[in-house]
């Protein structure tokens, strides 16, 4: 019977309607009144509970009130932990490439075959099997190769400048010249010394025949321009352009360095080669 009685209490709690009357002590005036039941009340506490869910998820997720929840990193942390995820992986990829150079050039040194080189089979046919056909370009190439044979030297003043003269050239680099240009002593272009960490721009539009790190000259870079014009930039400490590459005037294509035996300090060796001559930049370009 106790529990059918309590039933009864909890059916005529919810069947019964309640009120709220708000009224002036003074003078018992009914100022407001509001009338419900158990089962509104309740549906009312449960809606509140998830609004107040709901709202504090948004300000946490969208606002920068979640930076100070305790364990919850900052806008500043979390730049520094991607700048540090970027610095270690640039790292990483340095100490594999002086890695990959200091096992071949070992392999090198013992007389082994470095492991990045990769050897093709080439299948030689035989004698008989080869066939010669005479053809006109035989002769066109023979007098091409002798054409650049007469053509090709070190003395600047034999080279035709004309259409040259006329192409608006983009500085590679701002700065001090401290290497002139002298082909007596092997020197083929200038020294331009400039601000640490510069970039170097390319001075014409081309595309990027020869970018790599060779011992002498470090991080070097050739473009190859129009009219049988190639520029090349010498002992940078990054290359921002690989092989193939289409670059336009005054494109960054490396950042200055020391890089390479033959390098005396920060700076960038700049050359231009004119039908395979050496050309005086400083004719072209105001540094």
């Amino acid at each position: 019977m106790s529990k059918e009685r309590k039933r009864d209490k909890i059916k005529k709690l919810f069947q019964n309607p309640y009120r709220i009357v708000i009224f002036n002590d003074l003078n018992l005036h009914i100022i407001k009144q509001i009338r419900f039941d158990a089962r509104t009340l309740v549906m009312a506490l449960v809606f509140s509970v998830i609004f107040i869910i709901i709202g504090v998820t948004v300000l946490i997720a969208f606002t920068p009130l979640r930076e100070y929840i305790p364990g919850y990193p900052t806008g500043k942390m979390r730049q520094m932990l991607i700048r540090n995820v970027l610095v270690v992986d640039s790292l990483d990829a340095e100490i594999q490439k002086r890695d990959r150079y200091f096992n071949n050039f070992r392999a090198m040194l013992a007389g082994e075959t470095p492991s990045d080189t990769s050897i093709r089979k080439i299948t030689v046919p035989k004698s008989d099997q080869v066939q010669f056909k005479k053809s006109d370009h035989d002769s066109l190439f023979r007098d091409e190769i002798a054409q650049e044979q007469i053509n090709l030297g070190l003395n600047s003043n034999d080279v035709g400048r004309g259409g040259v003269a006329g192409l608006l050239f983009f500085p590679p680099l701002n700065g001090i010249v401290t290497g002139r240009h002298d082909v007596s002593n092997g020197h083929f272009g200038v020294d331009i010394v400039g601000k640490l960490n510069s970039r170097i721009s390319a001075a014409l539009d081309g595309t990027v025949i020869f970018a790599d790190w060779t011992i002498y000259t470090g991080y070097t870079i050739y473009i190859q321009h129009e009219q049988n014009l190639v520029t090349v930039y010498r002992h940078n400490a990054e290359l921002l352009k690989i092989e193939g590459d289409k670059v336009r005037a005054g494109e960054a294509i490396a950042i200055m360095g020391n890089s390479g035996r033959e390098t005396t300090g920060p700076h960038l060796h700049f050359e231009m080669w004119l039908n395979g001559v050496s050309i005086n930049p400083e004719d072209y370009i105001n540094f």
